[in-house]
């Protein structure tokens, strides 16, 4: 069974938290599977209702008091509700709204723990993550990231203990260690990170088994697209088969007159939105100078879009492609795919995503909004991982004052100058900062309130 730093994050919840607890993020994710099994795993009676398989169940919500709340589920679960041993687990809640409304007044009444699940793809319930603030965590899943698929395909903890003390240290990894480890960024290149895909992995070591099952969630993302408003449904479902082609243009950037000669972003934004808002694309945006906060100075028309993960673009180029990344074929694209891994794995580390372009100083991947500091990234698939003048340009750029850079590549870690050049697997220790220190701040009034005023 693959381990996920998501277990360990549920569990620490209702360890420490009465308040209810709402997975969201993309479909295939793992979410519902994330509750089952803590359910399973801690011995608690699971009442399970999915509002997308049994619209009849919202009724449960209709009209009603606390009271009548829990009277209604006893009766829909045909057994008695132990109080503390069961966990209560709203599955699809875009399709009951009441839910979200009323899970205030259930966690109050304190006789079950909650847990609740809602796709973003389809979404209905649009401000979800505003409400009820004091009565509900809210946690977005991703894919598994880099660490957590290495570890399900058999990396030992120790393994994973030395390289981040190369990291840390600044240091070249083993180079046995490292070269097992390129290995397995190849593989994670065609297998990704969405738990169905992985288990088919350990399961069969079969890559057609594995492709068959992202199509399956391919067809899935584009059925709930389907869904959508009529009239922009077509842009949306355009726009999401795009991604790969325009991934593989020279530049990466989405090019808007690709998809209509005419086209205005105005008029396309919404479905952007849609797609970054239901999780199965990431947009990043061109900040206009490296310096903080990048959010500030970011173009929201200036962007590249990403897949949610990088396994499920590798299935959408053309047949083959699996064999030849595993075979260190030249004439891949890399580039392509290398930053999509990058761009997912910042994501869930919990990094919104930048890149950087200037007609003088040339075009950086990504940027790196860390602590007080910017750091520029350049991704590099190929031999010559030293050559990258735009990088260059800007950490000359005195006004920038930039301290550190990374460059991401195929080779073991070395330092030249403020350059840092890493393995691409070290993508599993650029974390944000999670230990919440004491903020404080204090302004002594002493010689206000201690000054003589003349009226």
């Amino acid at each position: 069974m693959i381990e996920r730093e998501l277990d360990k994050y549920i569990d620490n919840h209702y360890n420490t938290s009465k308040n209810a607890l709402l997975l969201t993020g993309a479909r295939q994710t793992g979410k519902t599977f994330a509750i089952r099994k803590y359910a399973e795993r801690k011995g608690l009676d699971l009442l399970e209702i999915n509002f997308l398989e049994n619209p009849d169940a919202s009724l449960i919500f209709k009209d009603s008091s606390t009271k009548d709340i829990l009277l209604r589920l006893s009766a829909y679960a045909h057994r008695q509700l132990e109080p503390s041993k069961t966990l209560i687990f709203f599955d699809e809640i875009q399709k009951c709204p009441e839910v979200v409304t009323m899970i205030k007044f259930l966690v109050d009444e304190g006789s079950f723990r909650y847990a609740l699940s809602g796709s973003l793809l389809g979404v209905e319930l649009n401000d979800v993550r505003s409400v009820p603030v004091g009565y509900m965590n809210i946690k977005e899943v991703f894919p598994l990231d880099l660490q957590e698929f290495v570890k399900a395909i058999g990396i030992s903890d120790e393994i994973i203990m030395h390289l981040n003390d190369a990291w840390e240290q600044r240091k070249a990894v083993d180079e046995v260690i490292h070269n097992k480890l390129m290995k397995l960024v190849q593989l994670y290149l065609i297998v990704g990170g969405m738990p169905a895909a992985v288990q088919c992995y350990i399961d069969t070591n079969d890559i057609y088994a594995v492709q068959q099952k992202q199509k399956e969630i391919i067809a899935l993302y584009r059925w709930d697209i389907s869904q959508y408003d009529f009239n922009r449904k077509l842009y949306i479902r355009e726009i999401f088969d795009m991604i790969p082609s325009e991934l593989n243009a020279k530049n990466k950037r989405f090019i808007l007159k690709n998809l209509n000669e005419h086209g205005r972003f105005s008029r396309y934004e919404d479905s952007f939105l849609w797609l970054k808002d239901a999780g199965v694309a990431l947009p990043t945006y061109n900040a206009e100078i490296p310096a903080p906060p990048l959010k500030l100075n970011s173009q929201r028309n200036l962007f590249k879009l990403f897949q949610n993960d990088v396994g499920l673009l590798a299935s959408q180029y053309a047949d083959g492609t699996a064999l030849r990344i595993l075979s260190g074929e030249v004439s891949i694209n890399y580039g392509a795919i290398y930053e999509n891994l990058v761009a997912q794995e910042l994501k869930s580390h919990g990094y919104n995503l930048y890149f950087y372009n200037s007609k003088k100083l040339g075009e950086l991947d990504f940027l790196l909004e860390h602590d007080a500091d910017i750091i520029p990234i350049e991704v590099k698939s190929g031999k010559d991982y030293e050559r990258h003048n735009a990088l260059k340009n800007v950490m000359q750029t005195a006004e920038y004052a930039l301290r550190k850079a990374f460059v991401l590549c195929n080779s073991n870690l070395s330092i030249k100058d403020n350059i840092i050049y890493a393995p691409i697997y070290m993508l599993m220790f650029i974390k944000r900062n999670t230990i919440n220190r004491p903020l404080i701040y204090k302004i002594d009034l002493d010689d206000l309130n201690n000054k003589q005023i003349t009226l």
